[in-house]
């Protein structure tokens, strides 16, 4: 049977990229959409469920950033934001607003292809495993299953970005053993990351708040002084 072709959402104001951007992903295998603002974004997704959203940053009016925070209130398709911005802070904004990746323009198509490959198959990873019989880690009221990579609070699924799942999967089999920050680093690099020791400590961050009771006061997610981190279960 010939495999469904995964649908992709593209939303620039620019439409000149978006004409290249649907010639050069069609041409891939991949069914393209594009919309150039938030609104169009908005009203398309209401009907239609994609398998990737790639977002510009700098829109006239509601911004890629802005939109990101939003759709993340309820929707869990991923997202990988293209900016015209390629300093550190700004690159941080993004992953704190619930994107999954980045690419500064400008870029190389194909290397646009590649982290659209990865994130694809890191969501049918997690498609594959749902099925199995799962070994849980719990954390109180919260519990994060290993197997298919989905954290929970009081039965109610708490999304998780590609690179909050990398990091819990690399706790997961380390839980009670102080984690380096050079580790962390080094493990999102495999994963194609271009990861920092601040890119890291926010990583942390964001995941405290999904796990942690009080996130000034760590009980799970504990910071190990001079060394990094380490991920305690019940």
């Amino acid at each position: 049977m010939k495999e469904e072709k995964k649908h992709i959402l593209v939303v620039d104001d620019d439409t000149r990229i978006c004409d290249l951007l649907e010639k050069f992903l069609n041409k891939n295998g991949y069914l393209i959409s594009t919309v150039h603002n938030a609104e169009q974004a908005r009203r398309l997704l209401l009907g239609l469920e994609f398998d990737l959203i790639i977002l510009d940053v700098m829109m006239p009016g509601e911004s890629g950033i802005e939109l990101t925070v939003d759709l993340r209130k309820n929707n869990k398709t991923p997202i990988l934001l293209l900016t015209a911005r390629g300093e550190a802070e700004d690159r941080i904004l993004g992953l704190e607003a619930g994107a999954d990746d980045y690419l500064p323009k400008p870029f190389e198509p194909m290397e646009l292809l590649l982290r659209i490959q990865a994130i694809l198959r890191r969501t049918s990873e997690i498609s594959l495993n749902r099925n199995k019989d799962n070994p849980i880690l719990s954390f109180g009221d919260v519990s994060f299953d290993t197997e298919r990579n989905e954290l929970w609070d009081n039965g109610k699924l708490i999304y998780l970005t590609s690179s909050e799942v990398k990091i819990m999967q690399f706790f997961s089999q380390s839980v009670g053993i102080p984690i380096t920050r050079f580790d962390l680093i080094k493990a999102m690099q495999n994963d194609g990351k271009n990861m920092n020791d601040r890119a890291v400590d926010v990583q942390i961050t964001r995941l405290r708040r999904k796990i942690e009771k009080k996130t000034k006061e760590p009980r799970y997610l504990q910071t190990i002084r001079g060394i990094g981190y380490m991920l305690t279960a019940d």
